[in-house]
C-alpha cells in the first residue's frame, strides 16, 4: 500500500514538473517592439519628450513629460500567456488615482477587428512581475500594452510561453494628432491607462493620438508652444484651458496658436473649452473660475478668426461629461465613465473636422 502511494505521488510530481516546464515564461525586451504615442524619436525610450532639447521648459513640466502617459507597446504573439516585468520610480501614489493607472500596465487585444480590454499588470513595488492574461488559445493575436500614466518607466520586458512567438506589430493607427493639455488629457483619474480619453479616441477612430497631458501645468508657456509646434502632426488639439488662470489664457492663448500655425500653415487646430467642474455645482468660486476660463478661450478664438486665421475650431464643453454629475472621481477629474463620455462626444466632432482635410 505504501509503495502504491509513493508511486502515485511520484507520478503527480512528474506531471506537475512537466507542466511547469512547458509553461516556462521567457521575457523579451519591449524596446524592440513598436512604441505607439511618441511625438519624437528621442533617445529616452519611454519619455514622451527629450526634455534636454527644451531647456527653458519649467522644471515641473520636464518631470511630467518623463511620464509614459499615452505610450503603448504594440506586438503580435501566439502565446497563451502574456506577462510583464517592469520597473518604475518610488514616487508616492496620488490620492485620486488607482495604483494600476499610475504605475501599472493595461493590455488590449484585437478581437473581431476591435481593440478589447484583456488584463492589467498590477504593481506592488518599484520593480514588478505580473501575469496579465493566461489560458488563451494559441492563435496569433495583435496586442497593445498601455504604459503607466503617472510615473517614469525605467524598463519593461514582455513575457510569453516558451516555444511561442512574439514580434513587433507595425503601427496600427493612421495620421498623427497631438493633444496638449491638463491632467485630464494626462489621464487623471482613469482606472487604468487605456482609459485616458486620448487612448479611447485612438481605439475608436483608428487615428494616432499623441498624449501631451502635463498634469496641472499645461499653462501655454512660450516654451511649451515651441515644443508643441515642433511636432510633425497632421492636426493639433489644445485641451489646456483647465490649468491657466483666465488672465493667463487672455495673455497666452493667441501666441500659442500662432506659434503652432507658423510651423504648420495648413494643419487644423482645435481649441477646447474646459469641462465643467462638478465641484462648481456648490463651490461658487470654482464655478466662476471655469466660466471665466471658457469665456477667455472663446474670446481668443474669436480674435484669431477675426484676424483671418483659417483652419481653427472650437469645441465647447456642453455634454462632455453628461448631466447626471456622476462622471468624476473627485469633482475635477473624470472617472472611467467620464472619459468614455468625453470620447463619445469628441470622436464625431474631431473626425468631422479632420475629414475636411482628408485626415481619416
Amino acid at each position: 500500500m505504501r509503495f502504491k502511494t509513493c508511486f502515485f505521488v511520484i507520478i503527480l510530481f512528474c506531471c506537475y514538473n512537466s507542466n511547469a516546464q512547458t509553461s516556462k515564461t521567457l521575457y523579451h525586451d519591449a524596446s524592440k517592439f513598436f512604441l505607439y504615442g511618441k511625438a519624437f524619436n528621442n533617445p529616452q525610450q519611454y519619455h514622451r519628450i527629450d526634455t534636454a532639447a527644451y531647456g527653458d521648459l519649467p522644471l515641473t513640466v520636464k518631470r511630467l513629460l518623463t511620464n509614459s502617459a499615452g505610450l503603448a507597446i504594440c506586438f503580435k504573439t501566439n502565446s497563451p500567456t502574456i506577462a510583464a516585468k517592469w520597473c518604475v520610480t518610488d514616487k508616492k501614489p496620488a490620492n485620486n488615482m488607482t495604483l494600476i493607472a499610475q504605475k501599472g500596465l493595461d493590455l488590449y487585444i484585437k478581437k473581431d477587428g476591435k481593440w478589447q480590454f484583456a488584463g492589467v499588470g498590477r504593481p506592488d513595488g518599484t520593480c514588478n512581475e505580473f501575469t496579465i492574461v493566461k489560458s488563451m488559445d494559441n492563435t496569433e493575436k495583435e496586442c497593445m500594452l498601455f504604459l503607466p500614466l503617472y510615473d517614469e518607466l525605467k524598463s519593461l520586458e514582455i513575457g510569453i510561453n516558451d516555444g511561442s512567438k512574439i514580434e513587433t506589430l507595425e503601427n496600427p493607427f493612421r495620421k498623427k494628432i497631438a493633444i496638449y493639455g491638463s491632467s485630464i488629457v494626462h489621464g487623471a483619474s482613469a482606472g487604468r491607462s487605456g482609459m485616458a480619453y486620448p487612448a479611447i479616441l485612438s481605439r475608436k477612430t483608428g487615428l494616432y493620438f499623441i498624449n501631451l497631458g502635463i498634469s496641472g501645468n499645461a499653462k501655454m508657456e512660450k516654451s511649451a508652444a515651441r515644443m508643441v509646434s515642433d511636432i510633425e502632426a497632421d492636426a493639433f488639439v489644445l485641451d489646456c484651458v483647465p490649468n491657466p488662470s483666465p488672465t493667463e489664457i487672455k495673455e497666452r492663448a493667441e501666441y500659442f496658436v500662432k506659434t503652432v500655425r507658423e510651423k504648420h500653415p495648413k494643419a487644423p487646430i482645435i481649441l477646447m473649452q474646459s469641462i465643467i467642474r462638478e465641484q462648481g455645482n456648490f463651490d461658487l468660486a470654482v464655478k466662476d473660475r471655469v466660466k471665466k476660463q471658457n469665456e477667455e478661450i472663446t474670446a481668443a478664438f474669436s480674435r484669431l478668426k477675426n484676424t483671418g486665421m483659417k483652419d481653427i475650431y472650437l469645441i465647447t464643453a456642453e455634454k462632455l461629461l453628461g448631466d447626471d454629475h456622476d462622471a468624476t472621481t473627485d469633482g475635477t477629474h473624470p472617472n472611467d465613465l467620464g472619459f468614455y463620455r468625453m470620447a463619445e462626444q469628441l470622436a464625431p466632432q474631431i473626425t468631422k473636422i479632420l475629414n475636411q482635410y482628408n485626415i481619416k
